[in-house]
């Protein structure tokens, strides 16, 4: 099966807060949480090819690499294709671009090659990826939804339950570098799943942008990920009257509003995204 090169678009995402929720079933595999899902984000070109060859099959911003999730997504569509991931964000700082990677490269691979899959079945086919790769547990199913999702229940759908805050901002954000994922997730998490559930149960009683980012505040602080370089910055934001917070998992400030501006710092900018990941068209941009 042949087809042309299609692209696709997918916000990135900054958790605020989380819990973990393993299982054996990959789909029913994830998280509870919140975030937002932000206009900066990754752009994934799929070229399916015949045979194979000497090209790099996978690269981001120009340079060869491989992405476990991406991988395998091509595997369970069983697609041979070179794909190409473009992205402004920081990798590893808490913007779920592996995540974004997967689903993309499942939209654009579906449209390419005209595979009939629902939107429903290509979010299934990423969040699995990203459980089994280790890379993520909730970014999938946030980013394909868009705006500032709650994940009431962990997994895939047909598993999990998203709500949302129906309110949209400007975002700032600053990174002081990475945060692997795994490296969390694999250590004890008691910790930040009690302060996660209790991050939740806040919001779900006030759902709005400013709880939130209390609730996430409170939960960076309860489950110890708190590094000094964030921490002084959202003293700094809070000192001016804003409202900042630590992205999870990276070490990384967002803030709504001007917030780390009016504190001094030169952050990128960006908004809440509108709607969530979607297949690019020919004659449109992708942000």
């Amino acid at each position: 099966m042949t087809g042309d090169p299609s692209s696709a678009f997918v916000p990135g995402h900054v958790t605020a807060f989380f819990s973990p929720h393993p299982d054996r079933n990959v789909h029913a595999a994830g998280s509870r949480g919140a975030g937002l899902t932000v206009s900066d984000g990754v752009t994934v070109t799929v070229d399916p090819v015949t045979e194979p060859d000497a090209t790099a099959r996978q690269t981001v911003n120009g340079e060869s690499t491989t992405i476990d999730p991406v991988t395998l997504v091509l595997s369970t569509l069983d697609v041979d294709a070179r794909v190409a991931i473009e992205t402004d964000l920081p990798i590893g700082a808490g913007f779920g671009v592996s995540g974004a990677a997967a689903l993309g490269t499942a939209l654009a691979a579906t449209d390419a090659l005209g595979i009939g899959r629902s939107e429903n079945d290509l979010i299934r086919i990423a969040h699995a990826a990203e459980v089994e790769a280790g890379t993520g547990l909730g970014d999938v199913v946030a980013q394909a939804r868009g705006g500032a999702p709650i994940r009431l229940e962990p997994g895939a759908p047909g598993y999990g339950t998203l709500d949302g805050i129906p309110a949209t901002t400007r975002v700032e954000y600053v990174t002081f570098g990475e945060l692997p994922t795994e490296s969390v997730l694999e250590d004890d998490t008691a910790d930040l799943s009690t302060a996660g559930e209790r991050a939740l149960t806040t919001l779900e009683g006030e759902p709005t942008l400013s709880t939130l980012m209390e609730a996430s505040r409170t939960f960076a602080r309860e489950a110890g990920l708190l590094v000094p370089a964030v921490a002084e910055a959202i003293d700094l934001v809070d000192d001016v009257g804003g409202e900042a917070s630590m992205a999870m998992l990276g070490r990384t400030v967002f803030a709504l509003g001007t917030g780390l501006s009016d504190a001094g710092y030169d952050p990128t900018v960006c908004r809440v995204h509108p709607g969530g990941s979607r297949v690019c068209g020919s004659d449109e941009t992708t942000e």
